[in-house]
């Protein structure tokens, strides 16, 4: 078993830990395949099969990259955990959001935000959660496509509620936004699974009372 020198001491890396990493990426990849089913419906064409097809299943894709999202939220280790219970409340925010949409209008959430832009305050903060995750991932690990993903979301969502830009234009974004994750979500799968873990001796040490924490430092100190 390997072990790694970690800033308050060694740590190895448990089953638990890959069981943990290989949650979390699966989490952002259904999450990410969901999004690209879903986002066919801005350019499936009126009175189609496909688009038929697509408006039965969008509520049901929708909920489940939510449910992806959450899980992948869940098992996400982030050093700071008022950031990880934050993101987890945009999370549940935007579902309930969601939620309330599907249990008061016919139309599915997908299609009803995209005809009417002020239901974007309703199911933006899921997509504020992801915004968070892009941002861990872009800090930690310095990526490009999570730095886009960062970005764009935010200016999507803004772009759509303020309807500054003509549809074409919000379709570009919304793909920019689509391929984005798809290769933010793959790229998951190229990093040692020890990245997303982190360093374990600070989980431990944060987990620790601040008597605790004290006598530790001392410790090293010495």
């Amino acid at each position: 078993m390997e072990v790694f020198a970690g800033r308050f001491g060694a740590w190895s890396i448990e089953p638990e830990d890959v069981a943990e990493v290989w949650g979390y990426r699966v989490g952002i990849s259904v999450a990410a395949a969901a999004t690209l089913a879903t986002s066919c419906l801005a350019v499936a064409p009126e009175g189609s099969d496909l688009r038929s097809w697509l408006l039965t299943l969008a509520d049901p894709l929708c909920c489940t990259g939510a449910a992806a999202l959450g899980v992948s939220l869940q098992l996400i280790h982030i050093y700071l955990a008022p950031l990880k219970r934050a993101l987890q409340v945009l999370w549940l925010l935007g579902c309930c959001g969601g939620a309330y949409l599907m249990a008061t209008q016919e139309a599915p959430v997908a299609l009803y935000v995209a005809q009417h832009p002020e239901a974007v305050w309703l199911v933006g903060p899921l997509w504020a959660s992801l915004t968070g995750v892009a941002f861990k991932e872009g800090l930690c690990y310095g990526k490009l496509e999570a730095a886009l993903l960062f970005g764009t979301v935010p200016l999507w969502l803004l772009c759509h509620l303020g309807q500054v830009v003509p549809p074409e234009g919000e379709r570009g974004l919304l793909a920019v936004v689509v391929g984005t994750l798809a290769v933010f979500a793959a790229r998951k799968y190229t990093q040692p699974i020890k990245d997303d873990i982190g360093d374990k001796s600070v989980f431990k040490f944060m987990s620790l009372t601040a008597e605790e924490q004290e006598a530790l430092l001392q410790e090293y100190k010495q």
